[in-house]
């Protein structure tokens, strides 16, 4: 019950967080713009649109993870507010591990809503012609304007009324309109006319999604360890670095000679930074190959072995730090 009290509490003052709000908006917009962006190309206008999509959530991801990390932890170390928690009969583990749950959930919340507008932009499509219908999808623009307006509103009002924080009621308002918004375009096509809502599932851009946010659940617990010993700048570099170096790790390991012991130790560190290039679907989606769930199944499993090192790591890292 202890971890679950810091879970909600750490949830609470991620959400609550301004800066939340400001990445959630910013990630929608460009999410947007990528719509202009992606068609400029002399091919598939709209893989490229996917493929700027799920960088747009991965790196939007790493921001939401990165800041609200240093918010619930590094913070409080700062401000010494940690000092009331340690000093009760809590563990420093329990601690490390109600943040990490409550980081956890926060990111869910902003990575849902984001993932919906993607996925609105991908059912809008590149502009396709000079007519209205083949540059506009008009039931797309109609409800995410109408249902996101609406909870722009609903937050505003909330804050008016009852002093309710904006950008906690933002996030979550968002994210329910956007969905609310997403199932009622799935029943539409652009000419208006109703349809079943399979039409535009697509259960491998579902699981693309799925692998992506479990990159940003690593980043998270990278961002946590972090925030135990560093301050919100440091900890926002650190998290760069690491999604830059596991991206590229496994280019990087091809061009090292196998047989000499200097290749062999510099295989052995890179044996331990997160292989984030597992967790990128954007090169199978837009080659044409199918993400198994044998293969979804077995990243599953290598992001929960990399995220309980980094957490066991973050414990053990703030076991031994002063607060007081």
């Amino acid at each position: 019950m202890t971890v679950l009290a810091i879970a909600r509490n750490a949830f609470l003052e991620s959400i609550r967080q301004p800066v939340f709000a400001v990445v959630l908006v910013a990630g929608t917009l460009a999410l947007v713009f990528n719509v202009n962006l992606a068609a400029f190309t002399l091919e598939d206008d709209n893989k490229l649109l996917v493929d700027l999509g799920l960088s747009t959530l991965l790196l939007t991801g790493l921001l939401l993870a990165a800041f609200t990390a240093t918010s619930v932890l590094a913070r409080e170390i700062e401000n010494r507010t940690v000092l009331t928690v340690v000093s009760k009969p809590v563990s420093r583990a329990a601690m490390i591990v109600g943040k990490y749950l409550g980081v956890s959930a926060a990111l869910l919340v902003g990575y849902w809503a984001l993932a919906v507008v993607f996925l609105l932009t991908v059912r809008h499509r590149v502009q396709a012609g000079v007519r209205m219908e083949d540059t506009f999808d008009l039931p797309v623009l109609t409800f995410s304007l109408l249902f996101g307006g609406l909870a722009l509103g609903f937050a505003a009002l909330m804050n008016y009324l009852y002093r309710r924080p904006f950008p906690s009621v933002f996030a979550v308002s968002f994210a329910l309109c956007l969905s609310l918004a997403l199932g009622v375009v799935w029943c539409v096509d652009r000419e208006w006319r109703f349809q079943s809502p399979l039409t535009d599932w697509n259960p491998q851009l579902l699981t693309a999604l799925g692998l992506i946010f479990q990159a940003i659940l690593v980043l998270a617990a990278v961002s946590l360890a972090a925030s135990t010993r560093l301050g919100q700048i440091q900890t926002l570099l650190v998290s760069l670095g690491g999604l830059l170096l596991g991206l590229v790790i496994e280019s990087f390991l091809g061009r090292i000679p196998g047989g000499s012991v200097t290749g062999g130790l510099v295989r052995f560190a890179a044996g331990i930074v997160p292989n984030l290039q597992f967790f990128w679907p954007a090169d199978a989606l837009t080659q044409g190959h199918a993400i198994t769930p044998a293969y979804f199944a077995t990243v599953s499993l290598y992001a929960a072995c990399l995220i309980l090192a980094l957490i066991s790591l973050a414990v053990l890292m703030f076991q031994h730090r002063d607060v007081g």
